[in-house]
């Protein structure tokens, strides 16, 4: 008798156990009934009578996605290889549930294409120096085909651009070349300001000779002090008397 009763318990206990379900925050539930979709549900504690309801379980939490090595070619034909980084999450677990039969790697296979097809529009350059906007073109791309299916993606970086050695080198010779040229302009634009300096400098001795005299003496001094060499200055003011002396012994009337 007590068998009796007891069977039907242990049923109606596992009956039990087996429909109530326990989903965290982060988590929502897709729920069909009879095959055809009802409600998302939770958090908290919910109900679904077997055999009748099904329930899909959905993170809501940021997925951080490693989107594989791809081999592009740029649009200046450089072959490089690529990888990144994808952060998506689902905003409508509906549609990720019902629209795409398996969003984690619908999103990946979608990454991945459209990393070669908008780096394969960009030259070599573009895609060492300007990563931000590469960077937000892709993230835009894959954001608008993903809509669809319930998904947000949030970011996307690119991790590696892998070179050839010969590409290294040539970049490599290619950043000496522009150093050089630098140097060379930076030592031109040097050299015209040190002649304007000059050119400044011998306008304001002109004007007064007593500066130009004193010039004169300072180089001396510096030169003495450098070598075992006497200098001895000889004055200015001599000289012209001897270049007077030597005009008037030329002049016509002598001859």
């Amino acid at each position: 008798m007590l068998i009796s009763y007891l069977v039907p318990v242990v049923l109606l206990v596992m009956l039990l156990a087996a429909s109530i379900r326990i989903l965290p925050e982060y988590k929502r539930g897709v729920v069909f009934f009879l095959g055809r979709f009802q409600a998302v549900k939770g958090p908290g504690l919910l109900i679904i009578i077997p055999g009748i309801q099904k329930m899909q379980v959905v993170d809501l939490r940021v997925i951080t996605m490693d989107v594989p090595e791809q081999d592009v070619i740029s649009q200046d034909n450089v072959t490089v290889k690529v990888n990144a980084v994808l952060y998506f999450r689902v905003v409508d677990p509906e549609k990720a549930i019902i629209q795409v039969e398996n969003f984690v790697n619908a999103t990946s296979q979608l990454a991945q294409t459209t990393l070669r097809s908008v780096l394969g529009k960009h030259d070599l350059d573009e895609m060492l120096s300007e990563r931000d906007k590469l960077n937000d073109d892709i993230q835009e791309i894959i954001d608008a085909s993903a809509e669809s299916w319930g998904i947000k993606v949030a970011n996307v970086e690119i991790k590696h651009v892998d070179l050839d050695e010969s590409m290294i080198r040539a970049i490599a010779r290619q950043a000496e070349a522009e150093r050089e040229r630098r140097a060379k302009v930076i030592h031109a634009e040097g050299e015209l300001q040190a002649s304007k300096k000059l050119v400044e400098a011998a306008h304001v001795l002109s004007a007064n000779p007593a500066a130009l005299q004193l010039r004169y003496l300072q180089t001396m001094a510096d030169m003495g002090s450098k070598s075992s060499t006497v200098v001895f200055p000889m004055p200015m003011d001599l000289l012209k008397a001897f270049r007077a002396m030597g005009e008037a012994g030329s002049s016509p009337d002598d001859q």
